[in-house]
């Protein structure tokens, strides 16, 4: 029996930005006696169907961006007699689907790390569950990952997972129902461990795959403190405690390793938390703006976020303690209307964030704003060739409708054609250049605008009018340690 793990993808390029970190930790959690796992990340390159043989173990992990595409991995490697588990977001959110269309012989939910190994050894004496359910496991059950299996030519950028779990509420994010709203730390000397490890193998960029790097704000002390709360006062000191430990070995290590991570508007508050993601070399964050106004801000259960010139002050604020600012703004809120799109790039370009990425509103499983869809489809149902709007995952992207929940204010093609014209502004050579004075010398600036450039062509896709024509895009991803990925039709935050 081999064992194969496949990350599904569309589109495979020879090279990746970020590793998708849930192969490498799955491969450390299969059992020494089923050997060394084969690989498949399909972003490099797609599955082989020879290499699939009856009797072998196929394991597959699926967000909503992918699923569609995991499943027809799953009918493949059925077809020589391999068996089929599923995993990941998705499967966790809809475990009858992979069988329904996956072929699947089980469905993990919930975290793997743990679980998996008894998913192989069971299936070892013939005794396998339909089900298995590996729940939310404990910070120091987190595994490292096997990046000896890893092709270290074929990515720019390494993952490494420090928390999962994120306090907020957010209407577009399913984080804070999957993998809960208490934070669960690993412990600073694994996460160093793992670090130091793939320095040695020739990384000097670490993508921090976390939730919310800043679990614990101000605010969260001050209330819990003012209801005379002892018990979380401490825990949420005994939180903060362990991020400052993380960071302070952080800064102990070669000052060539650098990082990018994820963090909340509101740590914009907090000096002394952020001082130290400066010495540890913490050089970028994805910050969630989401909303300009504050109806769009508690459209999406964000209203702890400032909006105006607090919010111009607050994302300025970053990079006075050295932080880069990739801001993330969605449009086609119910709230949005033609002023919306201007105020959000002329905010964006004043306070000077170093990136952006303008992303239309999709409601993800999971989340308060698909419940709410679904709810609302239930009453006058539409389908596209059969299949619900409400699955439109399943839908054929050629097919797919671009965009889908309400919005009173504005039609699609008007948000899709605003939306484009924003990326185009922001990402005018002008406006880049401008933004490039931030760094010391000509050699560096003229390289940080060639970087901006490219990164805003990526994150738009190709053609200039990609998205005024419908074109796809979601918020650039970091994997999580548990096949689940960072998005809202999105870097990184939500999970889809």
């Amino acid at each position: 029996m081999s064992v194969h793990l496949v990350n599904p993808s569309d589109n495979s390029f020879g090279t990746a930005v970020i590793t998708p970190r849930w192969l490498f930790v799955l491969a450390a959690a299969t059992p020494e006696a089923a050997g060394d796992p084969i690989l498949v990340d399909e972003s490099l390159e797609q599955l082989d169907p020879s290499t699939i043989q009856a009797g072998d173990v196929v394991g597959i992990s699926v967000h909503t961006g992918n699923a569609l595409r995991g499943y027809e991995v799953g009918r493949i490697c059925k077809q020589p007699g391999a068996t089929v588990v599923y995993g990941g977001i998705h499967a966790t959110l809809f475990p009858e689907e992979p069988f329904e269309r996956g072929h699947a012989d089980a469905v993990v939910k919930g975290d793997g790390g743990v679980v998996w190994g008894q998913v192989l050894r069971d299936l070892e004496l013939g005794r396998a569950k339909r089900i298995y359910e590996g729940g939310k496991i404990e910070g120091e059950e987190f595994l490292a990952a096997r990046w000896d299996l890893m092709q270290t030519d074929k990515y720019m950028w390494a993952s490494v997972q420090t928390i999962r779990g994120c306090p907020k509420h957010c209407s577009f994010c399913s984080v804070w129902r999957t993998d809960g709203q208490k934070p669960r730390q690993r412990t600073f000397e694994s996460v160093i461990d793992e670090i130091i490890d793939l320095r040695r193998r020739g990384f000097r960029f670490i993508a921090l795959a976390d939730d919310n790097f800043y679990p614990v704000t101000l605010t969260d002390l001050r209330l819990a403190r003012e209801h005379n709360n002892h018990g979380r006062v401490e825990s949420l000191i005994q939180t903060r405690a362990e991020r400052f430990s993380l960071v302070a070995e952080m800064a102990k290590l070669p000052k060539d390793m650098v990082f990018f991570t994820q963090i909340t508007m509101e740590s914009a508050e907090d000096a002394e938390y952020l001082e130290p993601m400066r010495r540890a070399n913490i050089k970028g964050a994805l910050v969630g703006v989401e909303a300009v106004t504050p109806e769009g801000l508690k459209a999406v259960y964000k209203d702890f976020n400032y909006s105006g010139d607090r919010l111009v002050e607050q994302l300025q604020t970053f990079r006075k303690h050295g932080l880069h600012v990739l801001g993330s703004f969605i449009f086609g809120l119910p709230t949005d209307k033609p002023s919306t799109f201007d105020a959000t790039v002329e905010l964006a370009l004043k306070a000077d964030v170093t990136f952006a990425q303008f992303v239309m509103m999709t409601p993800f499983p999971g989340t308060v704003d698909f419940g709410r869809w679904e709810k609302e489809q239930a009453k006058d149902p539409v389908t596209v060739e059969g299949t619900p709007v409400t699955r439109y995952w399943l839908i054929p992207t050629a097919v797919r409708p671009k965009m889908f929940t309400p919005r009173p204010l504005m039609s699609s093609d008007e948000i899709r054609d605003r939306t484009q014209k924003v990326w185009d502004r922001f990402y005018d050579l002008g406006s880049v250049w401008k933004r490039s004075s931030c760094v010391p010398n000509l050699r560096a600036r003229v390289a940080l605008c060639c970087c901006r450039s490219c990164i805003g062509r990526c994150m738009r896709g190709p053609g200039s009018r990609q998205i005024a024509h419908g074109g796809k895009r979601r918020r650039p991803r970091l994997a999580g340690s548990h096949g689940r990925c960072a998005s809202s039709s999105r870097p990184s935050r939500c999970r889809s």
